[in-house]
Parts: structure tokens; C-alpha cells; sequence
């Protein structure tokens, strides 16, 4: 099965990927949560250009992925769920608990893009994105998606995850991120009831505020949980959804950055900001 889901993964993920994009472009388009400060079309190339770049670079680098990875881990008995035991436990539950503890692998490596500075200085260009819809899910700089790499075959190799639930989480974490940072109009209530097991557009709209307080929350991408559970969950932003500004402060201006600008800057300027606080979640 782990040979089938490796050779078939690009196929996979890109279905998956192509159904998500094709529903929040034509939610947003519908029912639109926020009026646009900038133009569409010169957000779009940039953060789908970034998107091109990132994917062509991890495949050169790492051809196998992070399934690929888990594969090897499995084959020489890395990680706590490849440890010989005598009765060990079913697959549901391991890929269960795989996809959990990736998660929270994932919700440490966001705050740790956060309180790092030089890691700031990369991350940065995902936050300098002043209107949020469903592409600023895909505005990452390759150097930050290089080093998330790394953070999964780290998270990979301890936790033992098959190749099953490396590429369930992967299709859900892309799923989200696109979910999450989409301009859409959710009920109140259903919103509320979301939350609970999901991280929403207006719970991750608030990690976006221009305000550090406000910056300095809701790291998580998939599960609300690691948030509330830390004490970096924070509901509902001081100005309000409508009237919130978004992006990095000292870095906010009327026209959309091009490519080549997003890509060089974290080379010039300050990194300074919005960077949250160097208090840990969990202390």
C-alpha cells in the first residue's frame, strides 16, 4: 500500500489541491467576507508564482517528499510507532495519532517563524499579504517551505508516521491553509461551531492584524486545540473583521508586491514589527 500512495502522490495531492482551489474561488466569489484594498489580478500572479517556485524547488531538492521520507522511516524502524512491541497498534489509530502529532509539530514551527527573528525575516512575506483570500494560503518564500521541509522529516523521523498519514496530513494541511486564509462569509454560529474542531477564516484573519497582540495568536493552521490548550487562542480581533487592518505594519503599501520584491525582502529592511514575543506557548 505505502508503494501504491508513493507512486501516486503527486496525482493525489494535485486532485485534491485543484477540488479546494476551484470550491474557495467560487465561495469567495459568492459570498466575500471582506471589501479588497488591492487588486486581485497582481496578488494572484505573486502568490501563485511563489506557489510555482516552492513546488519546483522542493521537488528538485527533495524528490521523494515528506512521503518518500516516511517510507525510509518505516523501512529502518525510526520514530515511537516503529518500535518493535509485541501487541502493537492498528493502523487507524497510529495514522490518527500520527496526523495529531504532526499537527502540533507544525503549530511549535509557525510560533518558532514567529519569535525567531531571521526565521521572521522569511515568514514575513506570508504576512506582508494585505488582503486575504484563499491564494494568501499559498504566500510562502522558498526558503521558509525549504526549512518546513526539514521540520517534517524531523517530525517524521520521531514520531514513526506511515506513509498513510504523511499524505493525509499533507492533503489536509494544504486544504486548510487555503480554507483558513479565504475571504469568506461564514454564520456566526456556524462559525462557532467550526472552531470548535477547525481552524476558521475569521479565527486565522486574526493572526494577520497588524496589531502585535493580535499577530502574537492562533498559530495553529488545522486544529484550534494547540491554541486554546497554550493560551495563544484569541477570538475575535479588537477592530473587528470588516475594519481590521491586515499585513505587517511598518511594511504596508497601496500596491501588491511582485515577485522579485517578496523574494528579496527579507534581505533589506527591518524584521522588526510584528514579531510576537519570545514567550513560549506553554510556559
Amino acid at each position: 500500500m505505502s508503494r501504491w500512495i508513493l507512486e501516486h502522490e503527486p496525482q493525489l495531492r494535485l486532485a485534491a489541491f485543484v477540488s479546494v482551489f476551484g470550491i474557495m474561488a467560487l465561495w469567495e466569489a459568492v459570498a466575500e467576507r471582506r471589501h479588497r484594498s488591492q487588486g486581485r489580478a497582481a496578488r494572484w500572479v505573486a502568490n501563485l508564482g511563489l506557489l510555482l517556485l516552492d513546488s519546483i524547488l522542493v521537488r528538485l531538492l527533495f524528490p521523494a517528499a515528506a512521503m518518500g521520507f516516511a517510507v525510509l522511516a518505516t523501512a529502518q524502524g525510526w520514530g515511537l510507532f516503529n518500535l518493535s512491541v509485541a501487541d502493537p497498534l492498528p493502523l487507524w489509530l497510529v495514522v490518527a495519532l500520527s496526523m495529531l502529532l504532526l499537527d502540533f509539530a507544525i503549530y511549535l514551527q509557525h510560533w518558532l517563524f514567529h519569535v525567531v527573528p531571521w526565521l521572521w525575516r522569511l515568514h514575513l512575506v506570508h504576512h506582508t499579504d494585505q488582503d486575504l483570500d484563499f491564494t494568501s494560503g499559498l504566500r510562502f518564500h522558498p526558503g521558509e517551505i525549504v526549512l518546513s521541509m526539514g521540520v517534517k522529516f524531523l517530525a517524521i523521523s520521531l514520531i514513526g508516521a506511515p506513509a498513510l498519514s504523511v499524505l493525509l496530513f499533507e492533503v489536509v494541511l494544504n486544504a486548510t491553509a487555503i480554507f483558513n486564509h479565504s475571504n469568506v462569509r461564514l454564520s456566526l454560529g456556524l462559525d462557532r461551531w467550526l472552531r470548535m474542531v477547525m481552524v476558521t477564516p475569521d479565527m486565522h484573519r486574526v493572526h494577520h492584524s497588524v496589531k502585535v497582540v493580535e499577530t502574537n495568536s492562533n498559530f495553529g493552521f488545522n486544529l484550534p486545540w494547540w491554541d486554546r490548550l497554550f493560551g495563544s487562542y484569541r477570538a475575535q480581533p479588537q477592530d473587528g473583521h470588516r475594519q481590521m487592518q491586515l499585513g505587517v505594519d511598518h511594511l504596508v503599501q497601496t500596491k501588491p508586491r511582485s515577485i522579485a520584491a517578496l523574494l528579496g525582502l527579507p534581505l533589506i529592511g527591518k524584521s522588526a514589527g510584528n514579531e510576537p514575543s519570545r514567550k513560549a506557548p506553554f510556559e
